[in-house]
């Protein structure tokens, strides 16, 4: 799904609010694909000053609002999902009611069905290897038989430490040059992805 834009831009508008202020080149490179618990540290750090527990609350209702009104598919996902012959899950560091909020927004959530996991169902979200590695032993595959598709730094990392094959979309706000790194393949368009899975893995 096409959410980074949406929620960097809000979140800029609410960090603003907070005494935070980012550029939008830090909000993509600082928070795309980060934690709660990461973001409300950098945030914590920027201001100069703790966050009340709940700080999130207030503005939930912005954030409904814009996905509501602007969320989509990444072009060419609905495709690519349906070209792949292996078994596929999501595994985000979202909650479980957002990752099924925004998989209905974008027409995805029957797909998913039974395979989604959230950070919130181990003790360290992305980018520990933790939840990728929850996720292939629920799915009953070897971490080594893995790939993961990632749009964040942060996930391509938690891919590597997983002992796991990574392919790090940069075609949303993410810089191919962040995704870069050892066993990933990176890449601009969804479209490309079956056949991508078929490429050697660089050490």
């Amino acid at each position: 799904m096409d959410s980074e834009r949406i929620y960097c831009r809000v979140d800029r508008e609410v960090f603003a609010s907070l005494g935070a202020e980012f550029t939008e080149t830090e909000m993509a490179d600082l928070f795309v694909g980060s934690s709660h618990e990461m973001l409300t540290a950098i945030v914590e750090e920027r201001r100069g000053g703790a966050l009340e527990p709940g700080w999130q609350a207030p503005f939930k209702q912005r954030y409904e609002d814009a996905l509501d009104a602007e969320l989509t598919a990444v072009e060419g996902v609905t495709g690519v999902l349906d070209a792949l012959a292996v078994p596929y899950c999501l595994a985000s560091n979202g909650s479980h009611s957002s990752i099924r909020k925004n998989l209905g927004r974008a027409g995805l959530l029957d797909r998913f069905e039974g395979r989604m996991f959230s950070a919130r169902d181990v003790s360290r979200g992305k980018p520990a290897p933790d939840l990728f590695l929850h996720a292939a032993a629920t799915m009953g595959v070897a971490p080594e038989r893995c790939a993961v598709v990632e749009d964040s730094p942060y996930g391509v990392r938690a891919a590597r430490a997983a002992g796991m094959r990574a392919f790090g979309y940069c075609g949303g706000l993410t810089r191919a040059d962040r995704l870069m790194g050892p066993r990933t393949v990176v890449f601009d368009d969804m479209r490309e992805l079956p056949g991508l899975l078929g490429e050697p893995a660089r050490s």
